[in-house]
C-alpha cells in the first residue's frame, strides 16, 4: 500500500515464449510510467510463473487484481476466484477483462498500420477463443468497434473453440472476391497462436498482437480505476 492507492495486481495467461513473457511486463512498465509510485504485482494463472496462487500467498491487506485477459472465459470465471478462496489474507477487488474496449480498437488499428496492412477491404478479427459463449460474444463486439475504428468489415474469429477460423474468414472472404484482406491479431502478446493467426492466409497481410501498445496501457490504469470506485 502508498499514497498511490492498494497495489496493481495484472494477472496475465502466460506463454512459453521469452518474447511474450518481455511483452508482458514492457507492458506492465509502461503502466508504472503513466502512473508512477503505484505497484505494480504481475502473476500468471497458467503455463509460466510466477503463479497466481504463489503471489497471493505472499501479500497481505487489499489489492485490485486486473486480468490481463481479452475476455471472460474459464480463467476469470473460476482459476481467479478459486485462487483468491485460497488466499483469505488478501482482499482483492476484481476488474472486468480488458476488451471489449475502443480503446483495443485503437490499439489494433495502429498495429495494422505499423504493418502496412491495406487501406481498404475487410479484417479478420482473429481471436484465441474460447469454449465460453460469453467470452466469442465479447470477441463479436470488439469486431463491431474495430469496424467502427476503421470504417470498414471486421469480421470476428477464433483460433480454437468456435468458427470460423481466421484460415477460413479469410478464404471465404476471398471466394467472395475481397482480395485486400488483413487479419488483425486480438491477442496480448506473441506466442502460439499469433504464430497461428500469421498463418490464416497466404500472402496475408497479419498484424503483430496488442503488447505493450500505450492504449493498453491506459485500459489497465482504467480498469483498475473502475474497481477501486
Amino acid at each position: 500500500m502508498n499514497q498511490a492507492g492498494p497495489a496493481l495486481l495484472a494477472v496475465a495467461h502466460g506463454t512459453r515464449d521469452p518474447a511474450g513473457t518481455a511483452s508482458t511486463e514492457e507492458l506492465l512498465d509502461r503502466v508504472r510510467e503513466l502512473r508512477p509510485g503505484l505497484p505494480v504485482i504481475l502473476a500468471y494463472v497458467d503455463v509460466v510463473g510466477p503463479h497466481l496462487s504463489d503471489v497471493l500467498a505472499g501479500l497481505c491487506g487489499e489489492v485490485v487484481l486486473v486480468p490481463l485477459l481479452l475476455g471472460t472465459g474459464f480463467h476469470i470465471r473460476v482459476d481467479i476466484p478459486d485462487a483468491l478462496a485460497a488466499a483469505p489474507h488478501v482482499r482483492a477487488r476484481i476488474s472486468r477483462a480488458l476488451g471489449p474496449h475502443p480503446l483495443l480498437a485503437s490499439a489494433l488499428a495502429d498495429r495494422l498500420a505499423e504493418v502496412r496492412a491495406p487501406a481498404r477491404g475487410p479484417v479478420v478479427l482473429a481471436s484465441a477463443g474460447s469454449s465460453d459463449p460469453t467470452s466469442r460474444a465479447a470477441t463479436a463486439t470488439m469486431a463491431t468497434l474495430l469496424t467502427r475504428r476503421l470504417g470498414r468489415p471486421a469480421i470476428p474469429s477464433y483460433l480454437c473453440g468456435g468458427a470460423p477460423t481466421p484460415a477460413a474468414a479469410v478464404a471465404a472472404l476471398h471466394a467472395e472476391g475481397h482480395r485486400d484482406v488483413a487479419v488483425a491479431s486480438y491477442l496480448m502478446t506473441p506466442g502460439f497462436f499469433a504464430r497461428k493467426a500469421a498463418s490464416s492466409g497466404t500472402g496475408t497481410v497479419t498484424s503483430a498482437p496488442l503488447g505493450a501498445h500505450e492504449a493498453v496501457a491506459r485500459l489497465i490504469l482504467d480498469r483498475y480505476d473502475g474497481a477501486r470506485r
